[in-house]
């Protein structure tokens, strides 16, 4: 009998899981090659998929057996970029990678299935941070998840894959004064990395990259209502939200993911377990960096706790720090690299001066949130946030500064959670701000690596950040109480038609954020710049930084994706040096 769609599905998520359990060694190569032709691979094929897998497990388990002293390249952290710089540099064979990860296995379910994102905060599996209490809050800590597992964010986000507007990437070119940083470079990085599978559009997407894209697949029908109901307020229906849509003033469409055959594929299920048979390659798991080793202002190696102990590795050619943009600044002044004074307060002898390190933090703002009750339940489908609009507060802006998402399950704060009754069964419009003005800070609290840091947020702290999400709370509940989403919508939760000073409690009541966190060692040529358009840390030798950290601005919408092209582009800066 002839298998239909479903069940050629249901195979394809079979073999995902097989693949993956072998390659991370928890499977046999006899057992896999059985499971799998019963699912319907053929005997050739599985046994080919063995090959490569028992491979990869022999390759890694040899390495970590036989730790060198010294590595040509190391990099700290298997997240967006660092899986990206790893890969790259890996391909010339003559060069040894060690890829270091503070996180352990991304092979858990709550990774690899989807609708489980919301259960990796606050485990294991992330880092627990939270910022300061802040006043433009009225006194709240927000938490600021991120990823402690192979793949980073990429493992516990929604998997938004969301590219960032041509006016981000050109602001980039002027800041580093680098036109390779600009929109066409970057463009063209994009489209030879994607592996796309919606409308053809040659001019912006590509095809038969590493990168597995598609729109979202058979989504809840309140996604595409959401698109007819935007139309209804003047924002355009698009394809594509990370086409042409993105040079424009903005519109609304149907999210982008990183979901394929209903599993996530966090990016090193594309960029790095493909190559783990190398030999020049290792990832090392659970390895803590503390320090970049020194020499007067050279970089030389690293110190890191692995397995309760605290070992030193050599870098013969450089160091590249990925851990993300609270752990790389605090990485960089716990080596004496940061702004002097602070650094002495902290207890850290200075090694270099660099008043910008942990300054200019930044994040993506989003509410929680506009709320409906469902008239008839409709289950969450894919990441359970399938419809997402880019556009103005404000229609002088020169690009659009507001990027709400539509939350298939309703997403209240601590504090209006209590102060409405949210149904079980309802959706939500949560108005997000992409173009913050408001800036953070990192603030290292002592000479301990095991100390946290301090997080300055600054959420809020600008005026014109409240007033561009009270805009954006109004076009969310315009959106949400339009005709077609009528037939989704017993009633409207919250907040409803709150007056200016009401609305403008509820927002900071309210916000949290996208889990964005950005722009802690910033690229440029002013004297905050950490790093300059090279990544290369200014002032030091054989260190650069490629993770969302070297951002100047963030980018107008999620960061995976910004991310991945800066490992993208500190690979090809690496290479042409």
């Amino acid at each position: 009998m002839k298998q239909s769609p479903t069940d050629d599905l249901r195979a394809g998520e079979c073999i995902n899981q097989l693949e993956s359990a072998l390659i991370r060694g928890h499977l046999d190569r006899r057992d896999f090659i059985r499971l799998a032709v019963a699912t319907g691979l053929s005997l050739s094929s599985a046994s080919a998929m063995a090959q490569q897998g028992t491979a990869i497990a022999a390759t890694q388990n040899y390495n970590l057996r036989n730790l060198k002293r010294q590595y040509d390249y190391i990099v700290v952290g298997a997240g967006s970029a660092g899986s990206v710089v790893a890969r790259r540099l890996a391909e010339n064979p003559a060069v040894e990678v060690l890829l270091l990860e503070a996180g352990g296995t991304d092979d858990v379910p709550a990774v690899l299935e989807p609708g489980l994102w919301p259960t990796n905060i606050r485990s294991e599996r992330d880092w627990g941070y939270t910022a300061k209490a802040n006043p433009a809050l009225l006194g709240r800590a927000l938490i600021l998840p991120m990823g402690k597992v192979v793949g980073g964010g990429s493992s516990i986000n929604v998997m938004a894959w969301v590219r960032g507007h041509k006016h981000d990437f050109d602001l980039w070119a002027r800041e580093s004064g680098d036109p390779k940083w600009g929109y066409a470079h970057i463009l063209d990085i994009y489209k030879r990395i994607e592996n796309w599978q919606g409308p053809a559009d040659p001019a912006h997407r590509g095809q038969g990259g590493l990168l597995w894209v598609q729109p979202a697949k058979d989504p809840n029908p309140i996604a595409p209502a959401m698109v007819e109901a935007a139309k209804s307020v003047g924002i355009p229906a698009f394809a594509d939200h990370n086409g042409v849509m993105n040079e424009g003033a903005g519109g609304c469409a149907i999210a982008n993911t990183r979901i394929k055959d209903g599993r996530r594929r966090n990016i090193p299920s594309d960029y790095l377990y493909p190559i783990l048979h190398q030999p020049n390659i290792t990832v090392l798991t659970g390895a803590d960096v503390r320090r970049v080793i020194m020499e007067k202002t050279t970089a030389t190696g690293v110190e890191f706790g692995w397995q309760d102990k605290l070992h030193t590795v050599e870098a013969a050619k450089e160091i590249i720090l990925s851990a993300g943009a609270i752990n790389s600044p605090k990485i960089l002044m716990l080596s004496g690299i940061g702004d002097s004074t602070k650094l002495k307060q902290a207890g850290v002898v200075p090694v270099h001066h660099l008043p910008g390190v942990g300054e200019n933090f930044q994040d993506h703002i989003l509410l929680a949130g506009c709320v409906w009750e469902y008239k008839t339940p409709l289950p969450p489908k894919n990441n359970a946030a399938e419809c997402t609009f880019f556009w103005k507060s404000d229609p002088s802006l020169p690009t659009p500064d507001l990027q709400p998402f539509q939350i298939e399950v309703p997403y209240a704060s601590e504090v209006t959670g209590k102060q409405y009754a949210v149904p079980q069964a309802g959706w939500t419009i949560a108005p997000g701000l992409v173009r913050p003005k408001s800036r953070g800070r990192i603030v290292l609290t002592s000479a301990d690596p095991r100390d946290a840091v301090e997080i300055e947020s600054g959420f809020l702290t600008h005026p014109d950040d409240v007033k561009a999400l009270v805009r954006g709370v109004e076009l969310c509940r315009d959106i949400g109480n339009a005709a077609p989403l009528r037939e989704f919508a017993a009633r409207e939760v919250m907040p409803g038609p709150l007056k200016s000073s009401e609305l403008e409690t509820f927002v900071r009541n309210a916000a949290g954020t996208y889990f964005h966190e950005t722009c802690t060692c910033k690229m440029g040529r002013d004297e905050m710049a950490v790093v300059d358009g090279s990544l290369k840390v200014r002032g030091i030798e054989r260190l650069r930084i490629a993770d969302g950290s070297i951002m100047p601005e963030i980018t107008t919408g999620n960061t995976m994706a910004p991310c991945v092209i800066i490992g993208e582009r500190a690979a090809e800066l690496i290479k042409s040096s």
